[in-house]
């Protein structure tokens, strides 16, 4: 193993403690009496994009035969407001490293393993987060929204690999949700879901493996990814060679 790739939701838990905290603020600033719990957001993350939940939301709770016109319009206006709080707001909720990531970091450092974060926010918040939740000097290299050219997930692994000089059998990815567990084993990736829920019984056959953090009776450190990377490539059944 040469390499270890996180998403930024694998550092933190974004979503909820972050995104969510951001839009309570958008919906307070808009004078609209809704405040997402953590179990209620939850719920909502299995809609596509943000924009589908806070619809979701608004048509929960309006009444009237013209109310679709009027979410729909609402929701556009939430988003942008949201979208404009986010960068301002997010360094400043409080989002704490899951436990025991900072130990990984710290392995893979003291064996001259480098360390990637890939994620689809902006470098102008994203590269103070990772600062925020792991420290300076010990991320190799940031890959952002804007590093990448197309609306491909994928391509941000595929762009953190060629920085990296390494190819998909020497790194190890981690995840924080289910559907980053999706895009880096799109990309060819062993990947650890680390705290993420889990969709479908097909994430938990795609991933190396699922944990609730990097701590408990057996910590996640460089040893234990190495082990799991050479176990996925191993139990992945071999190409037949095509007739020539």
């Amino acid at each position: 193993m040469r390499a270890v790739i996180l998403d930024l939701d694998a550092l933190t838990d974004l979503e909820c403690d972050g995104h969510r905290v951001v839009f309570n603020a958008a919906f307070a600033a808009h004078g609209l009496p809704i405040r997402w719990s953590v179990p209620r957001y939850r719920q909502l993350l299995t809609l596509r994009d943000e924009r589908q939940r806070v619809v979701a939301e608004l048509r929960k709770r309006c009444v009237g035969t013209e109310c679709d016109v009027l979410t729909e319009m609402l929701a556009d206006e939430i988003c942008a407001t949201k979208a404009m709080m986010f960068e301002e707001m997010i360094l400043d909720v409080g989002l704490a490293p899951r436990q025991g990531l900072v130990d990984l970091v710290m392995d893979a450092f003291a064996a001259g393993i480098p360390v990637c974060v890939v994620t689809r926010g902006r470098r102008s918040w994203a590269e103070a987060l990772v600062r925020q939740l792991v420290g300076d000097g010990l991320v190799e290299t940031i890959v952002t929204a804007d590093d990448v050219m197309s609306a491909d997930p994928t391509e941000a692994y595929q762009l953190a690999l060629r920085e990296l000089g390494v190819s998909p059998q020497q790194a190890i990815a981690i995840s924080g949700s289910a559907a980053g567990l999706r895009t880096a084993t799109s990309a060819g990736l062993a990947t650890i879901l680390v705290g993420g829920d889990v969709a479908a019984p097909r994430d938990v056959a795609a991933a190396a493996a699922i944990r609730a953090d990097y701590a408990g009776a057996e910590p996640l450190g460089i040893a234990t990814c190495e082990r799991l990377l050479t176990q996925w490539w191993t139990s992945k059944p071999a190409k037949t060679p095509s007739a020539a």
